[in-house]
């Protein structure tokens, strides 16, 4: 069974950095394509990042490029989303998920709040 274990959240002033990390475990990774969502108060969640598990595909929402960053490790089964020069819009919930064939596996998520 697919588990996914984010990590790294946090209150940070505007213009800091965090890395959110996500564990994963439960299944044959280098077959899914891996990603971070957000959910802010009031709104549905939005995808941020994508990345497969060779780390050669990435894509980029408009809102976060050149700001954060997705990237993998294949020897820990993790993936990371550096964020830079964080805005307080940035401020939701971050889910990671794995997706293959159509299912779906979202990790229970963590909180990124910052203050302006």
């Amino acid at each position: 069974q697919v588990q996914l274990v984010e990590s790294g959240g946090g209150l940070v002033q505007a213009g800091g950095s965090l890395r959110l990390s996500c564990a994963a475990s439960g299944g044959t990774f280098s077959s899914f394509r891996m990603g971070w969502s957000r959910q802010a108060p009031g709104k549905e969640r939005a995808l941020v990042a994508t990345i497969n598990w060779s780390g050669d595909s990435t894509y980029y929402t408009d809102s976060v490029k050149g700001r954060f960053s997705i990237s993998v490790d294949n020897a820990k089964n993790t993936v990371y989303l550096q964020m830079n020069s964080l805005k307080p819009e940035d401020t939701a919930v971050y889910y990671c998920y794995a997706q293959r064939n159509g299912n779906t596996y979202w990790g229970q998520g963590t909180q990124v709040t910052v203050s302006s």
